[in-house]
């Protein structure tokens, strides 16, 4: 421990575990701390089912009715992989892949008043979806075929817009399309949790679209992936490839100080002995005093004894509430996994609903999904505060991660690690950096 680092990390959040993963392979020495004797920090996955009734301070121990404690693994955070996102390219560069399983989500859907639809995902679902009319339908796929053959780089598929002055509002209106087609265009295939980008330029809405369709077709059910035995894994997975690459790493470690000199972090002081450091990485949650908060998620965890009603009795689903739907800002999210991801007893299943808080009253909020849900057997009901760094680090070389929003995928996260190691680096973070180097020493058979 008294050595000299060129980069400390401390908490092993998803964010964490990607970035010390990336330092390890580019050939930087790393120490990775975490005060919990678990990884995953606030991503983590929790195991087994009595622990999540200690932490959530629930009396006395699970019913028997919800099996062996052990074959739940339950994740505080709920989120989902696009199967064509940024997080799938960084696992496939690193390899990561190979020590995880995973499956596909098997649907995703839409709230329309007070019902769910199955999201459209092809040309033949969107026509024989009862979401839209006949004529509505012709519309929609004029403007799916445009977004497919769209690319930013080749002015030939913009037929008169402007990817970087033409709204999205205004594009919605040249294709004629109406309220409740734009209500999930924008929320369940673009994913955003509000309508702040009607009125921004075309290009990332389209991306996104197209993003969420390719992922698509990679798997076909849904664009979702998930993994076999919860989120969990996924940090793990990266603080596997950073020890191969030489990263050390300790777990129940109490964090005494992050030591500055002149303005610049010089080490990290644990159980009275000092790691030394060039740069340093955490959550929020190792410096409170230099974090800011700029809003509250609620996540409900809701344990079930059936599939969501309207599903098709789907074992894995996604659900989004269109804020315009239940007369809000932002979205609502519910994910819904089961006993086929190893993350619950047999015939048990875990839906996790998920928003932006924005009322004093944050549990009435949520309950369009909730009722969704029922019966439900136990709920677990979680506020977070949403926490960023208030500077860059530059001067510090302090580098915080942002606490994890209520998008129910990783692209916001991916997002935070390209903007950490940019702001490390000084350079545009590139997946090629992540590829594993093929004749390295530490290389598995």
């Amino acid at each position: 421990m008294n050595e000299e680092y060129d980069v400390i990390v401390l908490g092993t959040g998803l964010t964490e575990c990607i970035l010390s993963g990336i330092m390890s392979v580019n050939g930087k020495k790393v120490l990775h701390m975490d005060r919990n004797p678990y990884y995953g920090g606030e991503s983590a996955s929790i195991t087994p089912l009595e622990d999540l009734y200690k932490r959530f301070k629930i009396p006395g121990s699970p019913p028997e009715s919800m099996g062996r404690g052990r074959d739940w693994n339950v994740d505080l955070i709920p989120k989902f992989l696009m199967a064509n996102g940024q997080l799938v390219k960084m696992l496939l560069y690193t390899e990561v892949t190979r020590y995880l399983d995973f499956k596909v989500t098997e649907g995703s859907f839409v709230y329309k008043g007070g019902k769910i639809y199955k999201v459209p995902s092809t040309e033949a679902e969107a026509l024989a979806s009862s979401l839209m009319g006949l004529f509505e339908k012709r519309r929609f796929r004029k403007f799916l075929v445009y977004v497919a053959n769209f690319d930013e780089k080749d002015p030939r598929t913009f037929e008169g817009i402007d990817p970087m002055k033409t709204t999205m509002r205004e594009v919605y209106k040249k294709f004629d399309l109406g309220q409740d087609v734009i209500d999930f265009t924008g929320h369940a295939l673009a994913l955003y949790r509000t309508d702040d980008y009607l009125d921004q330029p075309c290009c990332e809405t389209i991306n996104r679209i197209k993003l969420y369709s390719e992922s698509l077709a990679r798997y076909g059910k849904s664009p979702y992936l998930y993994p076999l035995y919860g989120l969990g894994e996924l940090p793990q997975g990266f603080a596997r490839l950073s020890a191969i690459y030489g990263g050390t790493y300790m777990l129940n470690k109490p964090i005494e100080e992050i030591i500055v000199q002149n303005g610049k972090v010089i080490g990290v002081k644990s159980e009275g002995e000092i790691a030394r450091c060039k740069q340093l990485i955490c959550d929020p949650s190792y410096v409170k005093d230099q974090v800011e908060k700029v809003g509250q998620v609620i996540r409900v965890i809701c344990i079930l004894s059936h599939p969501i009603k309207n599903t098709n009795d789907a074992n894995s689903c996604q659900i989004i509430i269109p804020q315009n739907q239940v007369n809000r800002k932002s979205d609502i999210y519910v994910c819904m996994i089961s006993s086929a991801h190893n993350v619950a007893a047999q015939g048990k299943y875990i839906a996790i609903v998920s928003t932006t808080v924005e009322t004093k009253e944050p549990e009435k909020e949520i309950r369009p999904a909730l009722e969704l849900l029922e019966p439900i057997e136990q709920k677990f009901i979680s506020i977070s505060d949403l926490l960023v760094p208030k500077d860059l680090g530059t001067e510090s070389q302090i580098f915080i991660s942002r606490t994890y929003d209520a998008t129910t995928h990783f692209e916001t996260t991916c997002d935070d690690i390209k903007n950490i190691y940019k702001r490390m680096t000084g350079s545009e973070f590139d997946f090629e950096e992540m590829k594993r180097k093929k004749n390295d020493i530490y290389g598995e058979d």
